[in-house]
């Protein structure tokens, strides 16, 4: 019991004093699911108002196809990336394995069906109130989903709270496609998960707070963003 207590202690000394390592983890964790949230918000918002929207045969089955790969592993995510990115591979000429970039296409590939699912279900329902009103001054079928998305903003803002959540608390794909390579594509969750198996429960115990207190923040936020907005997270149906 000392010894988790020491670890502990030691751990908070390491925030309290801003450790360069720990900071620089921290950084790239947020740097790397900040830029794959932004990529996965302009691809998951568009594919789930245009879903929301269309009508064509099959569209069932994709939306069921959406909703099921709300589910994606995070190291199929990984591997699929990394099969594609290796040396072999179709796009291996981009040469991006190993570093920052594979984590981040990574994560937006990882996120993008959580807010495509979450924003068709988002737009679907607002149509269904104020979608013909629109189309009475014109407005097309996608731009009225585009302008219930802008209308539906807080709604929209929980959605991407919850996806980068998802992004930033995932270790598969990340050290698959990363490598954990210390200084380079070394995130939070990685390290967490090698200094355990090294014995470092200090730095991990520290790594694993910082998270916390991000997830924390986070849920807060989404919180807030539901109160502004007069409801809970959008349904998937």
């Amino acid at each position: 019991m000392s010894a988790i207590a020491d670890s502990l202690r030691t751990a908070v000394d390491l925030i309290w004093q801003g450790d360069p390592v720990l900071l620089r983890t921290v950084g790239l964790s947020l740097t790397v699911s900040a830029t794959a949230c932004a990529l996965a918000a302009g691809l998951g918002l568009a594919a789930g108002a245009g879903l929301a929207i269309s009508t064509f045969p099959g569209r069932r089955v994709l939306v069921t196809l959406l909703n099921t790969l709300l589910a994606l592993p995070s190291v199929v995510v990984g591997l699929l990336v990394y099969l594609l990115l290796s040396r072999s591979g179709p796009l291996g000429a981009w040469g991006i394995l190993f570093t920052p970039s594979a984590m981040v296409v990574a994560q937006t590939i990882l996120i993008v069906p959580v807010i495509a699912a979450l924003s068709r279900q988002l737009v679907a329902d607002a149509m269904r109130d104020g979608g013909d009103q629109l189309r009475s001054i014109g407005a097309s079928g996608f731009m009225a989903a585009l302008l219930m998305l802008l209308h539906e903003r807080w709604a929209v803002a929980t959605i991407l709270l919850a996806a980068f959540g998802r992004a930033i608390s995932e270790v598969g794909a990340v050290m698959i496609v990363g490598g954990n390579i210390d200084g380079v594509t070394r995130v939070m969750t990685t390290t967490i998960a090698l200094e355990t198996s090294k014995g470092d429960l200090p730095k991990a115990l520290a790594l694993g707070l910082v998270l916390l207190g991000i997830v924390g923040a986070i849920n807060a936020l989404v919180g807030a963003a539901q109160r502004m907005h007069g409801g809970g997270l959008v349904g998937v149906r």
